[in-house]
């Protein structure tokens, strides 16, 4: 099963999933003292659901020939749109934090939008495939890309739910800039992108405490000001060595979401400048991994899907690590295979799979 993938990913891979279960264990202990039946929940949903999930949908995927999504993008692309309408049905879609973004059926919740995400990666992957990389005809090149991006504004601001949008936006960008996408159409793109962007800081008051937060972190120090201080105050307590696995004090008392958005601070607090340079290496490493398999694989699909899984998984990664040291403003996006998120962790290991299948078959041309 092993034998013709990309052994130097196969590895890079299992270091961050593995490092990411020991530092998620650390980065919950911070719930026990505050409520130890919400602590076993969240181990529990995070191993059983996201690795033991996970782990069979990675061996599943990397057993398919990755072709046949192609074939099934469309309809994965349909069901995670019905999922995120589930959503404002009544009694399944359920608020956590000013927020309806959680499903919950039989007892199980999970985020439709980190299905959705990857559907649209892959469903995008399948039309460029179709049209062998011809992204500059304003029909046949740009309008699905425009519509994809219009749809998922629709399903994601009501939520609301900034953030996924704006990775989708970045992973179809990332697919097409690497088919040759012209610069007057870049040019002209970005100028819109700036533009609904600004409006959307405007009208949305969440989003623009976020960017006030991040240009004036010392507004409101025990207010919307509180996560980013005390995440910096547990990046900066880590020195250069940091604590020692378990041995963050911020988690305790400080942190919002240690196990969650926070993760990356807890990271820096215990593991210090050298652990977290490691992480981030590690991230890096990984994804231009992906992209230079995509450079030599052959088959449109397999080369586009290379590119938006990696583009989805680079910048979500940097969004957490970038919110949480302060250079973003933030994101609340969990950091991938290491956040508490057993859906998140669960399709990405899946996605992890299928890139892995790529990899098999990256000389051949389909």
């Amino acid at each position: 099963m092993f034998l013709k993938v990309d052994k130097v990913l196969l590895y890079i891979s299992l270091c961050i999933v593995i490092i990411g279960i020991l530092m998620f264990t650390s980065a919950s202990l911070g719930i026990i003292s505050k409520d130890t039946d919400k602590f076993l929940g969240v181990l529990t949903s995070q191993i059983l659901l996201g690795v033991g999930g996970g782990g069979i949908l990675f061996i599943a995927t990397l057993r398919t020939r990755y072709t046949k999504w192609k074939k099934f993008a469309p309809t994965l692309f349909i069901i995670s749109v019905i999922f995120l309408l589930l959503l404002y049905v009544p009694g399944l879609g359920f608020s956590h934090g000013g927020a309806t973004r959680w499903l919950s059926i039989f007892g199980f919740s999970f985020q439709p939008a980190e299905l959705y995400k990857v559907a649209v990666v892959i469903f995008t992957a399948s039309v460029m495939s179709i049209q062998k990389g011809n992204v500059n005809d304003p029909k046949k090149g740009l309008l699905p890309a425009g519509l994809i991006i219009l749809l998922s504004a629709l399903l994601l601001i009501p939520q609301p739910d900034t953030k996924s949008l704006v990775l989708i936006i970045t992973a179809i960008g990332a697919m097409y800039l690497s088919a040759g996408l012209k610069w007057k159409y870049i040019t002209i793109i970005v100028a819109i992108l700036g533009v609904l962007l600004t409006l959307l800081v405007v009208t949305r008051p969440y989003v623009m405490s976020r960017f006030t937060t991040f240009l004036h972190p010392d507004l409101d120090p025990t207010g919307s000001s509180w996560q980013l201080r005390q995440s910096l105050t547990a990046v900066g307590s880590g020195g250069f060595l940091g604590r020692g696995l378990g041995q963050s004090l911020q988690k305790f008392s400080y942190l919002p979401e240690p196990q969650g958005d926070s993760i990356f601070a807890v990271v820096g607090e215990e593991l210090g400048f050298l652990g977290s340079s490691i992480i981030v290496i590690l991230y890096v490493f990984f994804s231009l991994r992906i992209f230079k398999n995509a450079q030599f694989t052959k088959d449109y699909f397999g080369k586009y899907l290379l590119i938006g899984a990696g583009s989805l998984i680079f910048f979500q990664s940097f969004m957490n690590i970038g919110s949480s040291i302060g250079i973003i403003p933030l994101t609340g996006v969990p950091l991938v295979f290491m956040s508490h998120g057993g859906t998140s962790l669960m399709i990405f290991l899946a996605l992890l799979g299928i890139i892995m299948n790529i990899t098999k078959y990256s000389d051949i041309e389909v």
